[in-house]
């Protein structure tokens, strides 16, 4: 099983059509006769990010207010259940802070992709495969290439 790191521009695609969103939903579906193919993991941030990036498309019309209703009703059911949510602790936020002297980043994806670095560690240090860290913002795929991570944007596979 690999293990695969979302920031919520990536898991928004699963629950919107846009760019990028077969890719995202054919590798967030892959299941093998034991479960699931591939775990996937994120930050506890994600969970607000994700619904509010439903609410400024519902604020600027750009999804209906049924579909605003189910695709909330449905990331909050089942988002939990998918995703395995690390919380952002001070050892994260204190890598944060130094990845955003480095790299041109928001705060929020500094604090996804330091979560992101100290999960693949924990990986690294239990003998496991590095993580995979997908996101659907540029800037942030290749502070995440810097610093040493495989990352892969949704919006490279239409």
């Amino acid at each position: 099983m690999s293990t695969l790191y979302f920031d919520s521009s990536a898991l928004v695609k699963y629950y919107l059509i846009e760019p990028g969103t077969p890719w995202v939903r054919s590798i967030m579906d892959q299941q093998t006769d034991h479960g699931w193919e591939h775990e996937i993991s994120t930050s506890i941030l994600s969970v607000a990010e994700v619904v509010s990036a439903f609410a400024k498309r519902r604020r600027a019309k750009e999804i209906s207010p049924t579909l605003y209703d189910a695709v909330i009703s449905r990331f909050l059911r089942e988002g939990r259940q998918r995703c395995q949510l690390f919380s952002a602790h001070e050892v994260v936020v204190d890598l944060a802070t130094e990845l955003l002297q480095r790299y041109p980043l928001r705060a929020y994806d500094a604090v996804q992709l330091a979560t992101a670095l100290e999960l693949n560690q924990i990986l690294r240090g239990n003998r496991l495969p590095p993580l995979t860290f997908i996101s659907a913002d540029k800037a942030l795929c290749d502070a995440a290439r810097a610093a040493g991570l495989r990352a892969e944007d949704p919006n490279d596979h239409p």
